[in-house]
């Protein structure tokens, strides 16, 4: 789908190996250490030079964004956020997992990026349901490309299994109609 000059994909991959895309996004923890999932996955590509400019970076904090080069991965950059764990909705999560896309994003502008590929924020061990958090990654995406139409070239989400693409495309659709 195309939204202004800005093409939306959905795709079944594996985030480690995309090549089409000059940032992936990490869905970090608060130390930006590697761990489970897909965070542990990119450090484990990416190698010990990831996980050594990670530890100069001193954390993130929860809806926040950090930039590092991506070392062995086939993209330029990776950016980090640090996505909500779900606590039933009524902790501030929806604003949280916006502010994860929208920090992403603007970080991404500021240095140029024009094309780049999220994870399903936070429905992994996080537990945020993936109708809610696919509905909310893509508002914010276009919004933020209503914004400035003329920032992005490619805005991808790489997901692990066909599941979530699923809960994503249905999600896409809404959203679209909607807007």
């Amino acid at each position: 789908m195309k939204i202004g000059k800005t093409e939306i994909r959905i795709v079944k991959a594996d985030i480690t190996k995309l090549t089409n895309v000059e940032a992936i996004v990490n869905s970090a923890s608060k130390t930006l250490q590697s761990g489970g999932g897909v965070n542990g996955a990119i450090h484990k590509a990416a190698g010990d030079g990831l996980l050594q400019e990670c530890r100069r970076l001193k954390g993130c904090s929860t809806g926040e964004a950090k930039i590092t080069r991506a070392y062995r991965l086939p993209c330029v950059y990776v950016i980090h956020t640090v996505a909500p764990v779900w606590h039933g909705g009524s902790w501030n999560e929806a604003e949280q997992l916006t502010s994860c896309y929208r920090n992403c994003l603007r970080l991404a502008k500021e240095k140029g990026i024009r094309s780049i590929a999220f994870p399903s924020l936070s429905t992994g061990v996080n537990a945020y349901p993936a109708d809610q958090a696919a509905e909310i990654a893509i508002r914010e995406v276009m919004r933020v490309i209503k914004e400035d139409p003329d920032a992005f070239d490619l805005i991808q989400w790489a997901l692990f299994d066909q599941r979530t693409k699923n809960t994503y495309d249905a999600a896409l659709q809404i959203v679209s109609l909607l807007s």
